[in-house]
């Protein structure tokens, strides 16, 4: 008997592993200031372009072994890392939203955590044409999707972004350091404006939990002490997906315990 659930789940991880390809071009590209369209994929040792038969997402990776057909340079294995996790991901956003005006959202906006989480990993930034976009959008959609309500986006993103900036200008205050950057800022207002105000408390807690789990233990590793800078984008974006797919429940819970009513 055909399946159509499952025939729309396989359809999703095909569809999030192509957006996971293009991702791993933007990741690359962006923080460089490269075009992200041209020219097309190639070798960035030996410059030759990559056949459209080994740049099918994660099996081109490992039919070739993780390298190039023509010098045998090495690929890093999160190219494939990237599109199985972008393709997981779609999967999960039907199987939470369906065929709702909030799919096509949740679609874009876990793609754009993808992208953001890496580059921040790499280069400890959150580039602003997602993060800032992310909130022009995240308002436009919350005005627009039925299932939505434009003043808990709206909301959002003053709790999200004005929690962070206050919690940066406190510890600026104190130590006359900078804690935290303005991307983490208008990152978290970013999820607001999609998940609205009442997932801001859940991520913020969540995040802190795992990155600072995260931070001791490199920070022993690296023997650098409180000095260990870790990118905390990655950690805020887990956050945003762990409440997107499953963590709203624990967060109104949460929030109802010490405000009730609000939720």
């Amino acid at each position: 008997m055909f399946d159509l659930d499952l025939y729309f789940y396989v359809c999703f991880f095909i569809f999030g592993a192509i957006f996971g390809s293009f991702a791993n071009v933007v990741i690359y590209r962006l923080p460089k200031e490269e075009s992200i369209v041209k020219p097309g994929s190639h070798c960035y040792s030996c410059k030759k372009p990559v056949k459209w038969y080994d740049n099918i997402p994660i099996f081109s990776w490992f039919i070739l072994r993780g390298k190039c057909r023509h010098c045998g340079a090495k690929f890093s294995f999160r190219y494939p890392l990237v599109e199985f996790i972008t393709g997981v991901l779609f999967v999960l956003c039907y199987h939470y939203a369906g065929w709702t005006w909030s799919l096509p959202e949740y679609l874009l906006f876990c793609f754009g955590l993808v992208i953001c989480t890496f580059i921040d990993i790499d280069h400890m930034i959150l580039p602003d044409e997602f993060t800032l976009s992310g909130i022009v959008i995240g308002l436009v959609g919350a005005a627009l999707n039925p299932q939505r309500e434009f003043l808990d986006a709206f909301f959002g993103v003053l709790m999200g972004g004005g929690f962070l900036w206050a919690m940066a200008y406190i510890y600026y205050l104190f130590t006359k350091q900078e804690g935290m950057g303005g991307g983490d800022i208008k990152l978290l207002a970013w999820i607001g404006a999609v998940l609205g105000w009442k997932a801001i408390p859940f991520v913020i807690m969540s995040s802190a939990i795992v990155g600072s789990v995260v931070g001791l233990i490199l920070a022993r590793k690296q023997k650098a002490g409180l000095k260990t800078v870790i990118p905390f984008g990655p950690y805020l974006a887990l956050g945003a997906i762990c409440y997107l797919f499953g963590g709203e429940t624990i967060a109104l819970w949460y929030l109802d315990l010490f405000l009730p009513g609000l939720s």
